[in-house]
């Protein structure tokens, strides 16, 4: 009996969850936990193949039909009507992990290199800062408001980073024989959101806070066959565990954190990132 109800926590039990940037890398894996829980996932991206990808896979899988828009977060109107469409065919909104985000990925680069700071652009700028930090805020602003009319609440999950709570480490990037002006490094907005991220998480933590919690995840690096070995290297002599993260271990941490398991967590920064934040490598 006691077993049951311990197990009962982590049950999402049909509530409907909305996740951002669902046809990504990482999305496509909270989309998973959650349908993995029984609950139902409310996919939007600007992807639409990926979104009809991803619906199929979890059909096929979970025998589960996921909710999909395709959402541009960065456009208050697309936003708004979204959120009525969705509201007139669900009975309540449950959930909602803002999990969209820009990483630009810059190679091959000889001159004048853009993610530098002196050469860093305002466009790159104003849109990094529109899809991390704009489009959960609007997120926040619409779906948030839905959740918090719930009887019994919800709960907002927002992905942070360990560069949240740490500063890139630019030695990373660096490429023997290259000038200094030229070498590659993670650009200053990637920074900025992902600290601004746990900034909102603050806020809405106390906004709705008999309704709502909300609760940020700061994961570390994935392991993904585009990144450069040596890069690789370099990334795990900075990680106590020896490596990178796998694209399935935050799902259960998603999952915890959606659920009733962790009914008295808000305002939380929950980092998951190999110990990387707690032994900081200065070697």
């Amino acid at each position: 009996m006691y077993k049951n109800k311990i197990t009962e926590l982590f049950n999402l039990n049909n509530k409907h969850i909305i996740v951002t940037g669902a046809g990504g890398t990482l999305g496509k894996k909270h989309v998973e936990a959650i349908a993995a829980a029984n609950g139902i996932p409310v996919m939007l991206d600007i992807n639409l193949k990926e979104l009809k990808n991803t619906y199929d896979n979890i059909f096929t899988k979970y025998k589960i039909k996921p909710i999909f828009y395709k959402v541009d977060i960065t456009n208050e109107k697309q936003i708004k009507n979204c959120c009525k469409k969705l509201i007139k065919k669900i009975d309540c909104l449950y959930g909602l992990i803002n999990n969209a985000a820009n990483n630009p990925y810059f190679f091959n680069i000889k001159k004048n290199n853009p993610t530098r700071l002196e050469n860093y652009s305002l466009d790159n700028w104003n849109k990094d800062l529109s899809v991390s930090l704009t489009g959960s805020f609007l997120c926040a602003k619409y779906f948030g408001n839905e959740i918090a009319k719930n009887k019994n609440g919800g709960v907002i999950l927002n992905i942070s980073s360990d560069l949240g709570l740490i500063a890139p480490d630019q030695r990373l990037y660096l490429i023997k024989n290259k000038k200094s002006d030229e070498q590659s490094v993670k650009p200053v907005s990637y920074s900025v959101t992902k600290f601004g991220i746990i900034g909102l998480t603050k806020y809405l933590s106390t906004y709705w806070p008999k309704k709502v919690r909300c609760n940020v995840l700061c994961p570390g690096g994935v392991e993904e066959k585009k990144l450069d070995k040596d890069f690789i290297k370099n990334v795990i002599s900075r990680i106590p565990m020896g490596r990178m993260a796998k694209q399935t271990e935050y799902q259960a941490t998603i999952i915890y954190l959606l659920s009733e398991a962790s009914s008295y967590l808000n305002g939380s920064v929950v980092t998951a990132d190999g110990g990387r934040t707690s032994w900081w490598n200065v070697n």
